[in-house]
């Protein structure tokens, strides 16, 4: 079984890893943004396709058994080419998404549909912003005239001049969180709904320090397509509809 893996998220790396390990064939391809990305096992390619109709031409050229779209939650652009391409060339389509956070007893989240709305939500907030949704989206925080300081794995280009820049990966802990927040005085935080443990903690350390948090939604996935949660969800997709 050969399978197109696409996505550089934790997820992807382990399914990548238990396919291998199964004696399955993964190709596994990266957007190539993020300098010092973790590489899966097996075969790595880094870079676009060139939209929907450039990965239909890999497939056609490089085939494949399945494809699994293990892209980070907001990557809604490759998804979509990704369903589009899949269709059109034939090949069965998987899309793996980790489950997306939920509010607990103690939290003040305030969800919002974009960027643009969280910025125009923060003046009835707070001061003092706690920015983590990472590089893209950020231009629509320059004009809030708040104070801000902004976590990335990589730095933006231009390098923004209205912000207090932190460059980090995670997983991070709930004690460097809450020393982050306390150091910088931070009274709301903002950050996507990516889901999962590596960045969970600010969330708890938010809830600790009674901060509000707004949450900005996933967009939605293309209708018609199979999705699981789990790494073992989608290894028993693979092997149910590709071993009949």
């Amino acid at each position: 079984m050969r399978v197109l893996l696409l996505g550089g998220t934790g997820e992807a790396r382990e399914l990548a890893g238990v396919l291998v390990t199964s004696g399955c064939e993964v190709v596994s391809s990266l957007a190539g943004r993020t300098t010092d990305a973790r590489l899966p096992v097996g075969e790595v390619r880094s870079g676009g396709f060139g939209g929907a109709a450039g990965l239909a031409r890999w497939l056609q050229t490089n085939p494949v058994d399945a494809v699994v779209d293990a892209t980070h939650p907001f990557a809604a652009t490759m998804t979509s080419h990704a369903v589009t391409a899949a269709r059109q060339v034939g090949v069965p389509l998987l899309v793996l998404r980790r489950p997306g956070w939920s509010a607990e007893p103690g939290d003040a989240w305030h969800w919002v549909d974009s960027p643009a709305e969280a910025a125009g939500l923060l003046p009835s907030l707070g001061s003092r912003v706690f920015l983590t949704i990472g590089r893209q989206g950020l231009d629509a925080f320059a004009t809030t005239g708040l104070w801000i300081v902004a976590r990335c794995v990589d730095a933006p280009e231009p390098r923004p001049s209205w912000c207090t820049l932190i460059l980090a990966r995670g997983p991070y802990d709930v004690d460097g969180e809450l020393s982050l927040l306390r150091e910088h005085r931070i009274d709301v935080v903002v950050t996507k709904d990516s889901g999962g443990p590596a960045t969970s903690a600010k969330l708890e350390a938010a809830r600790r320090l009674r901060i509000p948090v707004v949450v900005i939604r996933r967009p939605p996935l293309p209708s018609g397509v199979d999705v699981v949660d789990s790494v073992a969800q989608a290894a028993k997709w693979l092997a149910d509809n590709l071993t009949r």
